[in-house]
């Protein structure tokens, strides 16, 4: 009777510790290592039309031609970031091609920008922007007689790049 009275309470003080870990709750825990990653993109829309300038005479321009009608859009999770714009290869001293680049919220438009070979702000203090069908217009000013032979295309590039 003592032998089975010690499997009886042997066995009943092992259920007890099961019973209170079987109904007890487990946890785990993980780090999650997570960053944001910089982003800032600009894109240019297809320019509405060349710019065209009626000649006087074979090998001459006329004053100014002005074409609006294009965008760009602009998106950045950064602040203070900046456009800047650059012809791939310079044009006659007395001619300029000018860009203006409407502003999103709450940043800066330089305004018609005279354009070069080195890079110039057209737009400064773009911050945690996603603007779409933001204006563009270009303009074209001759004040003497240019070759038109000369002046067919330019490439102009434009970067978003941290303001400073």
């Amino acid at each position: 009777m003592r032998v089975q009275r010690q499997a009886v309470l042997a066995t009943m003080v092992s259920l007890l510790g099961v019973i209170p870990c079987a109904l007890s709750a487990q946890t785990a825990t993980q780090i999650v290592t997570f960053s944001v990653v910089s982003s800032s993109r600009v894109a240019i829309g297809n320019l509405a039309a060349p710019l065209r300038t009626v000649s006087t005479s074979p090998d001459r321009i006329r004053t100014s031609a002005v074409v609006a009608g294009t965008s760009y859009a602009v998106t950045t999770n950064e602040k203070d970031q900046k456009i800047t714009a650059s012809l791939d290869a310079g044009v006659p001293k007395a001619v300029a091609l000018a860009v203006s680049l409407g502003a999103p919220r709450g940043a800066s438009s330089k305004g018609l920008t005279v354009l070069g070979t080195t890079a110039k702000d057209v737009v400064t203090g773009i911050s945690g922007v996603d603007g779409a069908d933001l204006p563009m217009t270009y303009q074209w000013k001759d004040s003497s007689a240019a070759s038109a032979a000369t002046l067919r295309n330019r490439v102009v590039t434009y970067t978003i790049t941290a303001g400073l």
